[in-house]
């Protein structure tokens, strides 16, 4: 009886643990949305395609390096904080990266360094926890063309729009021409059906 009633005990603390950890993500995701700050995030084309990538859109950024002339300690794929800021457009805009968590804003994403270019200028290249944007499987395929299509085309504003906060991000959208890559594939696929 003792046994039974341990191994109870034992499953329903795992229980409550297995439940408790994604809802603290959920909830921390749901922070940073509601209190985070905005940022669009200019994009830039991705190539080449893949068929075979998935349920989600693969993005690149035109904010995806800084130049450094002094620090030459950047490691490929250390964490790095950089810190954010709007161009005068409303596009987000890197103003500096860091080793160390800043203590004086809340604008700020946590990022691995994607390489460091010392040969060509000192650029720090950085990889972004958001350069993924997931969708229904059945949209994926079609708003990855969609958003190709557009990146490559000048004359179309794609952006991402990010909410930062401490260090974390939320991918909100994908938006060109201030629409939703969501609505694009939905009239896209009304068309096609009529």
């Amino acid at each position: 009886m003792a046994n039974k009633k341990l191994l109870l005990s034992i499953f329903c603390i795992v229980a409550a643990i297995q439940l408790f950890v994604p809802a603290k993500m959920i909830f921390d995701s749901e922070d940073v949305i509601q209190t985070g700050k905005e940022f669009k995030f200019k994009t830039e084309p991705v190539d080449p395609n893949d068929p075979f990538r998935g349920k989600y859109i693969t993005l690149r950024f035109e904010q995806n390096k800084i130049r450094q002339l002094i620090d030459t300690t950047w490691k490929e794929y250390e964490i790095v904080y950089v810190i954010l800021t709007h161009d005068s457009a409303g596009y987000a805009k890197i103003e500096s990266i860091s080793h160390f968590e800043p203590e004086n804003t809340d604008d700020y994403v946590k990022c691995k360094v994607n390489y460091y270019d010392h040969y060509n200028e000192n650029y720090v290249y950085l990889e972004y926890p958001f350069e993924k944007y997931y969708m229904e499987e059945s949209k994926a395929p079609k708003a990855e063309i969609t958003y190709r299509e557009s990146a490559r085309d000048t004359a179309q504003n794609t952006y991402a729009l990010v909410n930062v906060k401490q260090g974390d991000a939320v991918l909100r959208d994908v938006l060109i021409n201030d629409v939703s890559i969501k609505t694009i594939v939905k009239q896209q696929q009304e068309k096609e059906n009529n």
